[in-house]
């Protein structure tokens, strides 16, 4: 057993679903007793959970055409991974195939394949007509990604989209998404405008977000057992308490996670730490990006960074570049690779710079090389 799969994880007996204080430390003073690590997050999957071998994968997000062009600027940066959004319409099995082998004739990995249909569904989150047919999307969504031999992806949960105001400028004048919560922002996802104070005609209480995850969770959960897929939940953007009427209280803040992670119950289900969308929550998460980083990894559940920063905390924020947010992104790169983490870190998010699309992104993969690199030379 390797370190990483016998490390052991410091849970509250009062949030382990069904368990007693008596009967939790039982079961740990035996584990202990018989030498082995004991995670009551860890369910007993049906197809055992490959452990990610070791190291930072720095990966590269690229468009859902996959060009020629996109395989070359990958190649050019000398990351060794692509994320890749998907048109719904071509969701299926033999096109998912299809891309990952021009990725990989062009000596690149995936690491995941999206799908903006099933990654943010209100009709889950909310319990709006369709529901079921939604998660039936979804697994099929699974099913597909694992006969192509894609084992990881990113689930949002947000029942109103990303919210935004008119973008600003950051350093030197690059254009960058922002939030101003005394400025109308508003929610977007795939051509939906949501718009408050109420975007969906009432209030949702709490408890309401809580069912409808808990619906969709332990539906989806055998399947990604069965399948062998590791689903990283991406934080609400940005985690703002209530947008138009509905709490981001789930994916909102670190007790949420928490609460989430206990619900599913499974080692199939993890955390798409959103270093960006962490910080534009402030004190409000619960802890830092840097604590919440390495509480995640503990519990063997981060598989996925976004590694941007932000001008400051809510009511007001802006994009802006890697090196020139409020959060020390060194001490960040630092503490993934103190923890071992093994996900892949992504730009994301990035300023537009002058001399195209692409210079934003080569300055920030450039940005998280260079700080691999770094933190890597010091631990040696």
């Amino acid at each position: 057993m390797n370190a990483k799969a016998a490390r052991t994880h410091q849970v509250n007996p009062q949030l382990v679903p069904g368990m007693h204080r008596r009967g939790f430390f039982k079961l740990a003073a035996s584990a202990a007793a018989a030498g082995l690590a004991w995670n009551p997050f860890a369910a007993q999957a049906s197809k055992k959970l490959e452990p990610l071998p070791p190291g930072i994968k720095v990966s590269l997000q690229i468009s859902r055409d996959v060009t020629e062009e996109d395989l070359k600027f990958a190649q050019q940066l000398g990351v060794e991974y692509v994320n890749i959004p998907s048109d719904p319409a071509k969701a299926t099995a033999e096109h998912f195939i299809s891309v990952k082998k021009r990725v990989e004739d062009a000596g690149l990995k995936v690491w995941n394949i999206g799908n903006s249909n099933v990654h943010n569904m209100p009709e889950v989150t909310l319990n709006l007509p369709g529901r079921d047919a939604k998660i039936e999307e979804y697994k099929n969504f699974l099913r597909n990604l694992a006969k192509a031999g894609v084992f990881y992806t990113t689930y949002a949960h947000m029942g109103n989209g990303i919210w935004s105001s008119e973008r600003e400028t950051t350093r030197g004048g690059a254009s960058a998404r922002a939030f101003d919560l005394n400025k109308n922002p508003k929610g977007y996802w795939v051509g939906k405008v949501f718009e408050g104070p109420l975007t969906h005609g009432r209030k949702y209480a709490k408890e309401e977000l809580w069912e409808n995850y808990t619906y969709f969770i332990k539906q989806v959960v055998p399947l990604a057992e069965e399948l062998g897929i590791r689903i990283g939940i991406h934080p609400d953007d940005p985690p703002v308490p209530e947008l138009g009427g509905i709490p981001r209280c789930i994916f909102g803040n670190f007790d949420g996670y928490t609460r989430a992670l206990e619900i599913a119950n499974s080692p199939n289900i993890g955390v798409c730490l959103c270093a960006g969308t962490w910080m534009e929550g402030g004190t409000h998460m619960g802890k830092d990006v840097f604590e919440a980083a390495r509480a995640f990894a503990k519990m063997d559940k981060l598989w996925k960074i976004h590694f941007r920063n932000v001008s400051a905390p809510i009511p007001h924020f802006v994009e802006t570049f890697v090196d020139n947010g409020y959060t020390d992104m060194y001490k960040l790169m630092k503490t993934l690779y103190e923890v071992d983490f093994r996900g892949a870190v992504i730009a994301d998010h990035v300023p537009e710079m002058v001399g195209g699309r692409r210079t934003g992104w080569a300055y920030s993969i450039g940005y998280i090389k260079a700080l691999l690199r770094a933190v890597s030379a010091e631990k040696r």
